[in-house]
């Protein structure tokens, strides 16, 4: 019974926001992995691979726009830490069986706090992308299925979406 309830930690004693101080942290290689998934029509789909899409290469695009957002994580959410990202990589490959696109991140530094929030900002924000580009074909287009896949590094060390282990 020596354990506690995890807490939430962006929270003061009196319930107000808080930035948590990450300073006595040990620098460690931390990395975070997440996914996301664009439904769409098949026709969108071979629209978007063949390149035909009126605003541009939707995929490039977006990976590129992944990557910019990763790096304005801190601009965005409240609490998070600005971080000197060393790695931020964005890949998306075309899913016959949704039909659409799954997109995937990778944010990675060595430092004091984990980036799992530059990771799922990447996908989220490719994936915003994605549906701007395509819209005017398809606006019913479907983002889902945002969530970290894995994450390595700090004081909880590692862990994964199947449970276990990396």
């Amino acid at each position: 019974m020596g354990e506690t309830e995890p807490q939430l930690t962006h929270l003061a004693a009196d319930g107000s926001a808080s930035m948590v101080d990450v300073g006595d942290k040990a620098d460690t290689t931390r990395i975070a992995e997440a996914e996301g998934f664009v439904r769409m029509r098949p026709e969108t789909l071979e629209l978007i691979r063949a390149g035909d899409m009126k605003k541009g290469d939707v995929i490039g695009t977006a990976r590129i726009a992944g990557i910019m957002a990763a790096k304005q994580t801190a601009s965005l959410i409240p609490l998070c830490h600005p971080l000197a990202l060393t790695k931020v990589s964005v890949d998306i490959a075309v899913d016959e069986a949704l039909p659409g696109l799954r997109v995937t991140a990778m944010a990675k530094l060595t430092g004091k706090t984990g980036v799992e929030m530059e990771a799922l900002t990447a996908v989220s924000v490719a994936c915003l992308t994605i549906y701007d580009m395509a819209k005017a074909v398809d606006r019913g287009m479907e983002i889902s299925g945002i969530r970290v896949l894995a994450k390595s590094g700090g004081k909880s060390g590692d862990w994964s979406a199947a449970g276990g282990p990396l």
